[in-house]
């Protein structure tokens, strides 16, 4: 198995690559610790201000009554977790919760809806949402399920800058939490946000239960997308009664 030094080696001018192996995923990822902060700083550097740190919020703005069966949400319908659901929120409520996180030093605001996929009137009031939250200066970002390219195109059309889609897990480990999508409905929504030209927000879960050898499958998914997502977000799971 080669060794990311040796990757590296092979591609000095730093190259965008789509066709990641296991076993060169499985090499990064069994660095010691300090040896993939000073890669990962290295690449880093290369793009980024190092010093440079964004803030976003995010904002529940439909809670709970999901009909998905996600293991790992205490927001579907399919387990006892105590969560009132709750109406989709006014768009002056999401207004002014976006007016206080830009007064608190965020820049992006996401607003996240439980949902399997957006409808009707809802998705209107979410573009209404996003046209106002963009109108006071920060970047917008949206999570909602689920999307076709029309709705896509839409949300593009009033100036979403992101959308998030998570691949959770890896695709021999997702059977397990979810049967209400498959992992080829997750990917389809990602190709159809790419095509509307909004930039994609993708990453997953760790501490489900999955092993090394699936957390290392996801990251392989991930880097091999056909264009790599402006921000992967990796969430720890935070177990809830239920």
């Amino acid at each position: 198995m080669k060794s990311q030094t040796a990757c590296l080696s092979e591609n000095p001018e730093n190259t965008v690559r789509h066709d990641w192996s296991r076993a060169e995923v499985q090499a990064i990822f069994e660095l010691p610790f300090n040896e993939l902060l000073f890669q990962a700083q290295t690449v880093h550097r290369q793009h980024f201000d190092p010093n440079a740190v964004q803030i976003s919020t995010l904002l529940s703005i439909k809670t709970g009554g999901c009909p998905e069966d996600c293991k790992y949400c205490p927001q579907s319908v399919h387990y006892d977790t105590g969560l009132e659901p709750e109406r989709l929120m006014d768009i002056e409520e999401v207004v002014t919760a976006a007016k206080r996180a830009k007064q608190a030093g965020a820049s992006r605001f996401c607003m996240g809806a439980a949902w399997r996929n957006p409808k009707g009137r809802n998705f209107e009031r979410v573009l209404e949402m996003v046209e106002r939250v963009r109108a006071e200066g920060l970047e917008t970002c949206a999570t909602l399920g689920m999307l076709d390219a029309a709705q896509a195109a839409e949300l593009q059309r009033v100036g979403l800058d992101y959308y998030n889609h998570n691949l959770d897990t890896s695709p021999e480990f997702y059977g397990d939490i979810i049967t209400t999508r498959t992992y080829d409905d997750r990917l389809d929504t990602l190709r159809h946000v790419r095509d509307a030209g909004i930039n994609v927000c993708c990453g997953g879960i760790v501490g489900m239960g999955e092993s090394r050898a699936d957390r290392v499958s996801m990251l392989c998914e991930l880097a091999n997308l056909p264009e790599h997502p402006g921000s992967v977000p990796i969430n720890q799971l935070v177990r809830v009664e239920g």
